[in-house]
């Protein structure tokens, strides 16, 4: 997956040097480089919208969720956070916690955004995990100048946050006017992570990690309520951390 869409990268950067390159033609490559992501939030987003309308919300909260939050597990927590009543305090804490890996996104883009001039707020603001994925994988060196760069860069997160946010409205929307038995349909985000993890567990290869993070799972699960399970998985995964041994590298700096 990694190699094709480097292809589809270095594709893109040669086209953008064509003669007669617009605005338009800089929004069709922003398209094909985000096809991925409009497959998965497409999908997922319905099931969030089946979701938030089978909890007994209107349809139109999913409109107002994907423009002002815009978080996919986030959104999945908070309906759950609604539904049971909690705070408002103990809700924006949780959520703190569970987009936490959005600080390391954020100063792992602080580059590539440095040049972004008046599009580097709705940037930062859309910067979700899979977003992420695919600006990050833009190569440094281009033959794209700033300027269709960050115009590059707004298309794909614009392009991701309607992708999302169709995919709610059409699972909202046909909730309300479809009988349908909503049970297990909240999985679908557990099932995403699933898939990715397996992905990272193929490319990473450094079994430690994901046994210190089950182990950190279960431990915060069966020793604290469930309140307090995730913040406490995390606090073990940070202390444990340290001591998973880092990959060793060949002479010629590979890990082995």
């Amino acid at each position: 997956m990694s190699s094709f869409l480097f292809d589809k990268v270095d594709y893109l950067m040669k086209y953008s040097t064509a003669p007669g390159f617009s605005r338009r033609a800089v929004f069709f490559a922003a398209f094909k480089y985000s096809v991925p992501v409009l497959l998965g939030y497409s999908t997922i987003g319905v099931a969030f919208g089946l979701l938030l309308s089978g909890t007994g919300y209107p349809w139109w909260l999913a409109l107002v969720m994907g423009l002002w939050m815009y978080a996919g597990a986030g959104q999945f927590i908070a309906v759950g956070l609604f539904a049971a009543g909690t705070t408002l305090l103990e809700a924006c804490f949780i959520q703190l916690v569970v987009n936490a890996r959005h600080i390391a996104y954020g100063l792992s883009m602080l580059n590539r955004l440095s040049s972004a001039g008046p599009f580097k707020p709705y940037l930062i603001f859309t910067l979700t995990d899979e977003t992420f994925a695919l600006l990050s994988s833009l190569p440094e060196s281009s033959a794209m100048d700033y300027k269709q760069r960050r115009l590059f860069m707004f298309y794909v997160s614009a392009l991701d946050q309607c992708y999302w946010l169709g995919g709610s409205l059409i699972g909202a929307v046909a909730g309300h006017l479809i009988p349908y038995d909503m049970k297990g349909i909240g999985f679908a985000l557990t099932a995403l992570f699933i898939v990715l993890m397996i992905d990272q567990i193929k490319n990473v290869r450094r079994p430690g990690l994901f046994i210190l993070s089950a182990a950190s799972a279960l431990a915060g699960v069966f020793l604290f309520p469930g309140s307090l399970s995730l913040l406490a998985a995390l606090a073990f995964a940070l202390v444990l951390s340290p001591f998973i041994k880092k990959p060793k590298k060949s002479a010629r700096g590979e890990h082995e």
